[in-house]
């Protein structure tokens, strides 16, 4: 936890500060300031190299801790998990006569996760969610959980739209306790697990922004917090077609993030099946005629059928392609 009288200079540096790093003497040019929180705070600054992420702290032992996740995040080949770590020193401030800690990071430029799927439409969601599993899913294997996973700490960058994880702050290695967690996503607030970090933690999570994204205004617990979730679930349109994967991340159930996916996946493609025709038997027997005319009538309509749904598949598999989520 940060001084509260240092936190509170900190963030109120003067744009056009400059911070030269006492030992690799880079220079950065303060902007504004992007956020702050109980650990330290996050300027947007121009160095040589363009714009970059800064951000300051007294807690060293927190900058040495989030320094090493972004380590470990750059060595996850083919997952762009976070920020990449680009310096690490000290700002030895005038005003103070002290040394602060900071880091660099890549400036990530995009658009928050919320305002994204809202300006494009819900179907965003799931293919945003899809790409935030795999993240996570490699996060994972790595011996860390997100902890503190929210939309505030997603961003979506690029072209094509790519998740982004930001704020590794709450970042924890499995089998210790949450380092920091917002209570709406947070299973220990709704009573429906520990804060114990294991890769469940994170699914549950995922789940409340899926179900946040379909009812924006953000409501508190009921008594039987499973059963309010339950049935607004039920209730909405979007979340009801991936009730199970829903339920089964709100009970604890995965072990792993890839498992979420799957069912996803495999709501997505029930989904698009097109719905069984009815029987109906006749109530005379039709003339050869008229029954070759049947016949053909059949057959158009069911090679009709059958072109819309493998186009469909086709398409969604694109889909899945194009956004980094082949199965």
């Amino acid at each position: 936890m940060m001084n509260h009288t240092l936190k509170n200079h900190l963030c109120k540096l003067p744009t056009g500060t400059i911070i030269t790093g006492k030992w690799h003497r880079k220079a950065y040019k303060m902007i504004k300031l992007l956020g702050n929180g109980a650990n330290g705070v996050v300027y947007l600054a121009e160095s040589q190299k363009g714009l970059v992420a800064i951000k300051l702290s007294d807690n060293n032992t927190t900058i040495l801790s989030e320094v090493n996740v972004l380590k470990r995040f750059s060595k996850v080949q083919g997952a762009a998990l976070g920020p990449s770590l680009l310096d690490v020193d000290d700002w030895l401030d005038p005003s103070t006569n002290r040394l602060t800690p900071f880091y660099v990071m890549e400036y990530i430029k995009g658009e928050e996760f919320f305002s994204f799927i809202k300006k494009r439409g819900k179907e965003w969601m799931i293919i945003l969610i899809l790409q935030l599993l795999s993240a996570l899913d490699k996060l994972h294997k790595e011996g860390w959980v997100f902890g503190d996973l929210k939309p505030e700490n997603l961003l979506v960058a690029g072209m094509p739209p790519t998740i982004r994880l930001l704020d590794v702050g709450g970042t924890t290695l499995q089998g210790r306790a949450i380092k920091e967690f917002t209570e709406f996503y947070d299973r220990g607030y709704w009573g429906l697990g520990s804060r114990k970090a294991d890769p469940a933690y994170d699914l549950f999570a995922v789940a409340m922004m899926m179900i946040h994204v379909c009812y924006p205004t953000q409501f508190t617990k009921k008594e039987n917090a499973r059963q309010q979730l339950l049935s607004m679930i039920e209730a909405d349109a979007t979340l009801r077609k991936y009730r199970k994967a829903l339920m089964k991340a709100i009970d604890g159930t995965y072990k792993q993030a890839i498992e979420m996916k799957r069912d996803l996946v495999a709501a997505i493609h029930h989904s698009d099946l097109p719905p069984k025709e009815k029987h109906v038997p006749p109530q005379t027997i039709p003339s050869s005629r008229s029954r070759k005319k049947r016949r053909k009538a059949k057959k158009r309509r069911g090679g009709v059928i059958e072109t819309a749904f493998i186009a469909a598949i086709l398409l969604f598999v694109y889909v899945l392609y194009l956004y980094g989520q082949v199965l």
